[in-house]
C-alpha cells in the first residue's frame, strides 16, 4: 500500500484541512509549504541534523519513514521541527510537585501556563494539597482543598485557548486515600465544569485488597512541620517526599462504598478514570530512581515531576499487503525495520527540541523516554479479514506490539553503543526491573554490554488528530468507531468546525469492491463487547513499558454492576489503568454518528 508516484497523499478534504491548519509551516514572510511532502522533508531534515555524520542519508531515511503516513510522530514534532518557532517538540509533560502553600500553588500554575503556551499538555498530581477545611499551620487560614484550585487551572487553560494557544490538555490525579477524594470524584458531575481536565484516581494495591475484603479504608494526610502527633497516625509514601511520612487519619470510609462512588461517577458522567499506581511504579524501568504519581493528559505516559513524553505511532494500515483479499497479510519485516528507525528518529528529538522550563529539559534528557506505539489497528485488522476482539485479533495484535517493542529496544541498545546510554542508567538496577526481565535474551545481553539509550520505549497513544491527518485511520488501538460520522475540529482561529468523515478501511473497501456487501471483519465499536476491549488492552500491555490510552466503550443501557466489574477485571488482567465510557447526558458521545451531537472528551484535550 505504498504511495504511487504523483498520487495525492490526501484522500479526504478534511485530512488536507488538518495539515493546512495545524502542521503546514508558514514562515515570517508568509511563505507556505506547498505540499505535505515539504512538511515531511522539513521534519526529516531537522531530525537528521541531530546526527554527527551522514546527515543526507539519515534525512532520506527519515523522509521515507514519514512518507505515505507510515510513521506518525507526535503532532508537536510535525508542527515545530525545522521551523523558526521556539516551541517544544514534546506533546505533554508532568509538572513539578505542587508545594502546599499559596506561593507553591501559583508557581505551579505559572509553570503550567508557560508550558501550555509553547504547545505542551500538562499533568499534575494534586495529592500534595491539604484537604478542604484543614487549618494551614503556618498562616492559620482554612484550606479550600485541591479541587478548588483545579478550577483556577481550568480557567487559565480556557484563557490560553482564547488567545489561540495550540494546547489545552490537562490531567489531574488524586490519591484514593486523600481526604478530598469524594469531592474529586464528583467534581465533573455538572456539565461544563473542569472541562479542560481529565481526572484519574490513583488506586493502590492496598485499596484493591481492602475492596476485596470489604474493609474500612483510611483517608489521611501528612502531618505538617511541627504538627503534633494526635489521633491515629500511619506512615505512607507520599508525593514530594523521598521517605515515607507520618500521616494523620482524618476519617475512615468503607472501601467498597468509595469504589462505588468512583465507578458510579464514571458510569454517570465518564470520569474519573483509574490508574493502578502501585503497578505503574512496580513496572517502571526506572523505579530505582523515581516515583510516579501522575501521567500525561491521556494517560499513556506515567512520568516523574518535570518529565516529558516523546510520542510516535506506526500506521499499521501501511503494512497490510493485498487488503480485503484472501492473500491479505502484514509485512512484519517492514514493521520491524520501521520500529527501529522510528526509535532513532524519536531519540533525535531530544537533540533539537526546546523545553518550556529548564527543569523539564534536565529531567527528560536524564532518561530519554520514548513512547513508540501503533495506530490504525482497527482498520488493519479489518483489511486483514480479522474481527476486532476475536481471539485471533488479540493474538495478532500482541505479536505486532511485541515486534514494535522488541525492535525499539534493540535499536536503543544500538544507539547506546553508538552514542551512549541515558544518563540515569544503572545496569544492575535497570536489568533487575520487572518489565525489563521479560525481554528476549539478546536484548538483555545487549543492555548488559552496551547499556541502552532510552529508559522506556513503548506506549500507545490515542493519536486523534494525526490519525485524521492520515486519512482518518482508526485511532491508536481502538476499533473502527463508525463507517461515517461527525468530528469536531478546532481551527487555528479557535473556532469549532464540524466535518463529516468516513473511516479509512471502509472507504478503501468501497474503492476496491464497490457496492459489495461489507465483509464480517468490518465491525464498529458498537459491535464489540466491552470485555473484548479489555482483552485487547491486556494483550498489548504485556509489551508496553509505559502505558496505554484506551477507551472501553459500553452502550447506554449497559448494567452498572457489569460496568463496575470492568474496572476490577482490568486490575485482575494486569492493566495499569482503565477508562470506560458510557454515553450520558453530561458528556454526550465520544464521536457522533450522523449529523448532530457532541464529542465527550472535548477537542481542547486531544493528545496531538
Amino acid at each position: 500500500m505504498s504511495l504511487a508516484l504523483n498520487q495525492d497523499p490526501f484522500s479526504t478534504d478534511i485530512s488536507r484541512h488538518i495539515w493546512e491548519s495545524r502542521y503546514r509551516y508558514v514562515d515570517g514572510q508568509g511563505n507556505r509549504e506547498h505540499a505535505i511532502e515539504n512538511t515531511w522533508q522539513r521534519v526529516a531534515r531537522a531530525l537528521a541534523e541531530a546526527e554527527d555524520g551522514e546527515q543526507e542519508l539519515w534525512e532520506q531515511r527519515f523522509y521515507e519513514l514519514l512518507a505515505d503516513f507510515r510513521f506518525l510522530p507526535g503532532g508537536r514534532i510535525l508542527a515545530g521541527a525545522g521551523t523558526a518557532h521556539r516551541v517544544t517538540l514534546f506533546n505533554c509533560f508532568v509538572m513539578g510537585t505542587i508545594a502546599d502553600s499559596l506561593d507553591g500553588i501559583f508557581d505551579a500554575l505559572k509553570e503550567g501556563a508557560l508550558t501550555m503556551q509553547q504547545g505542551g499538555g500538562v499533568g499534575y498530581d494534586f495529592s500534595t494539597l491539604r484537604p478542604r477545611g484543614e487549618t494551614a499551620h503556618g498562616s492559620g487560614t482554612i484550606a479550600s482543598g485541591p479541587v478548588s484550585f483545579m478550577h483556577i487551572w481550568d480557567a487559565m487553560c480556557a484563557t490560553l485557548l482564547s488567545t489561540g494557544a495550540r494546547r489545552g490538555a490537562m490531567m489531574a490525579t488524586l490519591r484514593c486515600d486523600h481526604p478530598d477524594i469524594e469531592e474529586f470524584v464528583a467534581a465533573k458531575r455538572e456539565p461544563g465544569v473542569l472541562r479542560h481536565f481529565n481526572l484519574s484516581v490513583l488506586v493502590g494495591d492496598d485499596f484493591m485488597a481492602a475492596l476485596q475484603a470489604d474493609a474500612e479504608w483510611p483517608l489521611l494526610f501528612p502531618l505538617g512541620e511541627g504538627e503534633a502527633r494526635s489521633g491515629e497516625i500511619v506512615v505512607r509514601a507520599w508525593p514530594g517526599s523521598a521517605a515515607p511520612r507520618p500521616c494523620r487519619v482524618v476519617r475512615r470510609v468503607n472501601a467498597r462504598a468509595l469504589w462505588d462512588q468512583i465507578t458510579r461517577a464514571a458510569y454517570d458522567y465518564a470520569e474519573p478514570g483509574v490508574i493502578f499506581i502501585d503497578r505503574v511504579n512496580r513496572l517502571n524501568n526506572q523505579g530505582y530512581a523515581e516515583r510516579l504519581d501522575a501521567t500525561n493528559p491521556c494517560g499513556e505516559i506515567p512520568l516523574p515531576p518535570y518529565g516529558a513524553c516523546n510520542l510516535g505511532s506506526l500506521n499499521l494500515t501501511r503494512f497490510v499487503r493485498a487488503p480485503f483479499t484472501p492473500a491479505a497479510a502484514l509485512d512484519m519485516a517492514a514493521l520491524r525495520a520501521c520500529a527501529g528507525l522510528a526509535t532513532r528518529f524519536l531519540d533525535n528529538v531530544y537533540q533539537i527540541s526546546h523545553f518550556p522550563l529548564p527543569q523539564q529539559g534536565d529531567t527528560a534528557r536524564a532518561s530519554r523516554r520514548l513512547g513508540l506505539g501503533l495506530s490504525g489497528l482497527g482498520d488493519a485488522l479489518a483489511m486483514l479479514g480479522i474481527v476486532y476482539g476475536s481471539p485471533q485479533s488479540i493474538t495478532i495484535a500482541g505479536e505486532v506490539m511485541a515486534a514494535i517493542c522488541h525492535n525499539a529496544y534493540r535499536a536503543s541498545v544500538g544507539l547506546a553503543r553508538e552514542k551512549g546510554a541515558f544518563p540515569a542508567f544503572r545496569a544492575a538496577d535497570y536489568l533487575g526491573g520487572e518489565f525489563v526481565r521479560t525481554l528476549p535474551r539478546d536484548i538483555l545481553d545487549g543492555i548488559r554490554q552496551y547499556g541502552i539509550r532510552n529508559s522506556h520505549l513503548a506506549a500507545i497513544a490515542p493519536t486523534g488528530t494525526i490519525s485524521l491527518l492520515a486519512n482518518n485511520i482508526s485511532s491508536g488501538l481502538e476499533p473502527i468507531y463508525d463507517f461515517a460520522y461527525t468530528r469536531h475540529i478546532r481551527e487555528a482561529s479557535g473556532a469549532i468546525r464540524s466535518a463529516q468523515v468516513e473511516d479509512y478501511a471502509y472507504r478503501l473497501f468501497r474503492q476496491l469492491h464497490g457496492t459489495a456487501a461489507l465483509p464480517p471483519a468490518l465491525v464498529r465499536v458498537s459491535d464489540i463487547e466491552p470485555t473484548a476491549h479489555l482483552a485487547m488492552q491486556a494483550a498489548l500491555q504485556v509489551h508496553v513499558d509505559n502505558a496505554i490510552s484506551k477507551t472501553i466503550n459500553v452502550p447506554p443501557d449497559y448494567p452498572y454492576q457489569a460496568f463496575r466489574s470492568l474496572y476490577e477485571s482490568a486490575y485482575a488482567q494486569g492493566l495499569k489503568g482503565c477508562t470506560a465510557f458510557r454515553p450520558n447526558p453530561v458528556t454526550g458521545e465520544l464521536l457522533v454518528s450522523g449529523e448532530e451531537g457532541s464529542q465527550c472528551c472535548g477537542i481542547e484535550r486531544e493528545a496531538d
